[in-house]
């Protein structure tokens, strides 16, 4: 398999065109991109959370003990996996509406964990927590993910333009349903002993 993972930041347009010609399985993804790229965030923010910390102002810097830590870290580290997962069914699923006559599951999981590559790499800053600075990058990564949808829609889809805008929003509507379903997800795991326990 080509290395896709790092070619979608660097020349989007051929890899999406590259990732549509590809057949590839949904195993193949999940197991080449997906499940390993989505062990950095995972094991970035468990390092930085527990050996570096955060800090308010002047208040003593903040730190997750690690067995805390680690029940988080692999919950988010599932909710990832499942996560693309998810999206990438939902776009196989809303294919027909928008006449992609070529989709399969295997190119709705394509779209969806390739689109998510730049939040993998954003996992990197997990190294050193800094709210305002993660909160600003979040930002710049959520975008330019956006951008990687609504590029790659309409190529790995074979799909005019205008109709792949509508198909790449609708898209983005099931993943923001899913992110707020992850939020309430998240508060009921918390009372069942995954919540966390912070050290200074």
């Amino acid at each position: 398999m080509k290395p896709y993972s790092l070619a979608i930041l660097v020349r989007p347009a051929q890899a999406w065109a590259d990732i549509g010609r590809s057949a590839t399985s949904v195993v193949r993804v999940l197991a080449t991109h997906t499940a390993l790229w989505a062990l950095v965030p995972a094991l970035c923010w468990y390092y930085g959370v527990t050996r570096v910390g955060w800090q308010f102002g002047e208040e003593p810097v903040l730190k997750i003990s690690p067995d805390s830590a680690a029940k988080i870290c692999v919950l988010f580290y599932l909710a990832m996996v499942a996560g693309v997962t998810f999206l990438g069914y939902m776009v196989h699923w809303m294919a027909a509406t928008y006449a992609a006559s070529r989709s399969t599951f295997a190119r709705g999981i394509a779209i969806a964990t390739y689109t998510a590559t730049p939040y993998f790499v954003a996992g990197l800053l997990g190294l050193h927590p800094s709210l305002w600075f993660d909160i600003a990058i979040g930002v710049a990564v959520a975008c330019h993910c956006l951008y990687l949808l609504y590029l790659g829609v309409p190529i790995v889809m074979e799909i005019p333009a205008e109709r792949g805008f509508l198909f790449a929003s609708a898209v983005v509507a099931i993943a923001l349903v899913g992110v707020v379903a992850m939020m309430g997800g998240t508060a009921l795991l918390w009372d069942f002993g995954a919540e966390p326990r912070y050290t200074y």
